[in-house]
């Protein structure tokens, strides 16, 4: 219980400076305004009525706060996506809006773009979908766009700044807070088990990690009452990448999983099944006491519409009955 009580307390400061921002900005109706952006600033005349996302990681949070999207870019199809290449989280809600592709297989074109017609472009800063190496071709054309930087920053946040971008900042403040009361209510029903929390990026094309207690995923599982462990501080220098994710060789990962549970990024129920079949990792609390869960293919990057299915996906291991 004091699991719940502390992520509780965590998320709701995380959310609080979140509102605390919207609520400052949503009092500003006026047009035209300016827009600080990530590369520098943009004055839009009117509040926008055609958005147009060369990002899919930013359209799940566009259509959260019901952002006017008419076409997003599409990845390459895959397990994480539906036919088209949307995300699979935020497919259906694409769907049901009638957005369109904007262009396929995440290859930027810029006719595109301007075929679209758009008030607002919104670009990545970083990411495989990041287009802000084009940023500068789309200036010069002419086209409104702003880049954001989803890789340093919750979901809650990017609604925050585009909500002001797009004239809806109490639309994104709804949608934090829809988030937050999902959260609160699923964390009152659960029974949680004893001991810490590890979150393993178990064998994902061929790498190995442990995420980080400061990432989304950790942030959304601590709000349900876990506390989540990192890497241990004698496995620093065995660190190879550092994201939201601390990557390790396969042969360091028994040791760097400390937590009694274990929840597999993107995971499966058969990437459990193999989880708990790696003879590396037969003497783990977790693998003996059976308590390895997936965390869902959608979890790889959490937005409003993935946050609320992870949430929905632990609660039902650990529902009270």
């Amino acid at each position: 219980m004091n699991f719940l009580r502390s992520g509780l307390v965590r998320i709701t400061i995380a959310i609080c400076l979140c509102l605390g921002t919207s609520v400052a900005t949503a009092e500003d109706t006026s047009w035209p305004r300016t827009i600080k952006h990530e590369a520098g600033g943009l004055i839009l005349k009117t509040k926008p009525k055609r958005i147009v996302s060369t990002t899919p990681s930013v359209t799940g949070i566009l259509l959260a706060i019901g952002a006017p999207v008419t076409a997003t870019a599409a990845a390459t199809p895959s397990p994480l996506t539906d036919n088209k290449g949307f995300f699979s989280q935020w497919a259906d809600v694409a769907d049901q809006r009638g957005v369109k592709i904007l262009y396929k297989n995440l290859k930027f074109d810029i006719e595109a773009v301007i075929g679209a017609n758009p008030d607002l472009v919104v670009v990545s800063a970083t990411g495989q979908d990041s287009a802000a190496q084009h940023y500068a071709e789309l200036k010069a054309q002419g086209v409104p766009a702003i880049v954001v930087n989803y890789s340093n920053r919750s979901w809650q946040e990017i609604a925050t700044e585009i909500g002001k971008a797009a004239g809806l900042e109490e639309d994104a403040v709804k949608a934090i807070k829809r988030f937050d009361t999902h959260v609160a209510e699923v964390a009152a029903t659960l029974a949680l088990p004893a001991g810490t929390a590890t979150i393993v990026g178990y064998n994902i094309a061929g790498s190995y990690s442990i995420g980080r207690p400061e990432s989304p995923q950790a942030s959304v599982l601590a709000a349900l009452g876990f506390k989540i462990a990192g890497i241990p501080s004698g496995l620093a220098r065995e660190v190879t990448r550092r994201t939201e994710f601390e990557f390790i060789s396969r042969e360091n990962l028994s040791a760097a999983i400390t937590g009694e549970t274990v929840f597999l990024l993107r995971g499966t129920d058969d990437d459990v099944k193999a989880f708990m079949a790696d003879p590396v990792l037969a003497n783990l609390p977790a693998v003996m006491n059976k308590r390895v869960y997936p965390l869902g293919i959608t979890s790889f990057r959490i937005d409003y519409y993935s946050g609320r299915r992870l949430i929905d996906d632990v609660a039902a291991y650990f529902r009270k009955p």
